[in-house]
């Protein structure tokens, strides 16, 4: 993954283009991508910004919330498989589209013990 542009380049990129360069020359003159630099003058049009959006970071997980009901699944039924939870969620109006997304949560439930068919 890359690295955000510094402050300092995006200004640069920034003054080049509002005293009479193209993007592409801006980009050109200092070494950037074309579409680094597009995308940045997209931005400050859009948001009056050129600081970069935040990068990665944690995501969490759409069954934090059921914890609960993922435990009370996997203690009333011994062997209980991804497809059925994913089955019992969906009845319960809870789309889970991975089963590896199951998984993910069991195991940092630590509830690993259940069947993968």
């Amino acid at each position: 993954m890359t690295t955000p542009l510094s402050q300092d380049l995006r200004r640069r990129i920034v003054r080049a283009v509002e005293t009479g360069s193209s993007i592409r020359q801006a980009a050109a003159r200092y070494e950037v991508s074309p579409s680094a630099a597009v995308k940045l003058m997209r931005r400050l049009r859009e948001t009056g910004s050129v600081t970069p959006e935040r990068i990665g970071g944690h995501r969490r997980s759409v069954l934090e919330p059921h914890q609960d009901l993922l435990r009370s699944l996997v203690d009333a039924k011994s062997g209980i498989t991804l497809a059925e939870i994913q089955a019992e969620l969906r009845a319960r109006g809870i789309v889970v589209q991975a089963l590896s997304t199951i998984h993910l949560m069991l195991k940092r439930m630590d509830l690993t013990h259940v069947n993968a068919g």
